[in-house]
């Protein structure tokens, strides 16, 4: 476990954007465990000319949303044995005192295209290890699509009753319910695709409404993602889209929502490609994981969120 290094004085304020600057990190996925918050992010390793080069997940956690502990890679694209590479976005849940992890990952030739595994670890820092020996999700499980990056970003959610649900997708939104064992599906796979969804869905409940956050694209209007949402009354819908959320990341195509309430306050993680480490730049593949508050309005809706340099450096607003 390392500690973040001592401040100079030209330091960035802690909580300040992009969170860490040592490396290049995407796909943020907070997950609150008593009063530490986790972050699992994929790492951006893209050299000149690549578009994206991950091989691994990390993870950080901070107790006060300002100083962050490096916990290290928890685990590698290529432990999941069936799979190639690509350790794309990812996200991790408790339940029954373990840790489940799920991740975007290339399958083998067995199954050509994207695919979903699931990995299981005691602690949250890991290590997680492959949970089924074989994906949980592959392209043959979605023929809608037309290409082989559809089966990508799962997000999952525990409802009230206990019921595990797990939602994916690039293009089509998925979703399904996972059995107890968390490691199959329970039942169909059905699609919830919002307008304009591109990829990243993330699932978070308030009060009695549930939103399916995700990264958008209006292709007749705009060349890079956004964040856009929808609520329901229920997780199985009618899903009412409640357009944007943000705009754009700064010199990014992408953008990845994360949602959390973590001590009374609710954050949204996000990332751009804002940063430099030497003479890299930012890039499509060297992003920079961000935070921001998030805020309601008295309806549910959630309140336009304006990305800053300072992020939770500062007070949130009255």
């Amino acid at each position: 476990m390392a500690a973040s290094p001592a401040l100079r004085a030209d330091d960035p304020a802690p909580g300040s954007n992009p969170l860490f600057r040592d490396r290049f990190t995407a796909d943020p996925a907070p997950l609150v465990v008593g009063d530490r918050l986790y972050l699992y992010v994929g790492h951006d390793e893209a050299e000149d000319g690549q578009m994206f080069n991950m091989r691994e997940w990390l993870v950080y956690s901070t107790t006060d949303m300002r100083q962050w502990t490096y916990h290290g890679p928890i685990m590698r694209a290529t432990d999941f044995k069936w799979a190639k590479g690509d350790a794309w976005a990812s996200q991790a849940i408790e339940k029954d005192g373990r840790f489940w992890f799920y991740a975007a990952v290339e399958h083998d030739d067995t199954h050509p295209g994207k695919a979903i595994g699931v990995a299981v670890s005691d602690s949250p820092t890991g290590p997680f290890v492959d949970a089924r020996g074989s994906a949980l999700i592959t392209a043959e499980m979605t023929p809608k699509g037309t290409h082989s990056w559809e089966d990508i970003d799962p997000t999952v959610f525990t409802d009230d009753d206990g019921t595990t649900w797990i939602a994916w997708g690039n293009r089509h939104c998925y979703i399904a319910r996972l059995k107890p064992n968390m490691i199959e599906l329970d039942g169909p796979i059905t699609e919830i695709t919002p307008p304009h969804f591109e990829e990243g869905p993330w699932l978070h409940k308030r009060g009695d409404l549930y939103y399916l956050t995700y990264a958008s694209l209006d292709r007749a209007t705009h060349t890079n993602e956004r964040v856009s949402y929808a609520t329901a009354p229920s997780i199985q819908g009618p899903w009412t889209y409640r357009g944007e959320l943000t705009g754009s990341g700064r010199n990014s195509f992408t953008i990845h929502p994360g949602i959390v309430e973590f001590k009374g306050q609710w954050y949204i993680f996000l990332h751009n490609a804002a940063l430099t480490i030497g003479d890299k730049q930012g890039a499509l593949g060297r992003r920079a994981v961000t935070v921001e508050y998030l805020h309601y309005n008295d309806d549910g809706t959630m309140k336009r969120v304006e990305q800053t340099d300072a992020g939770v450096s500062v007070p949130p607003p009255g």
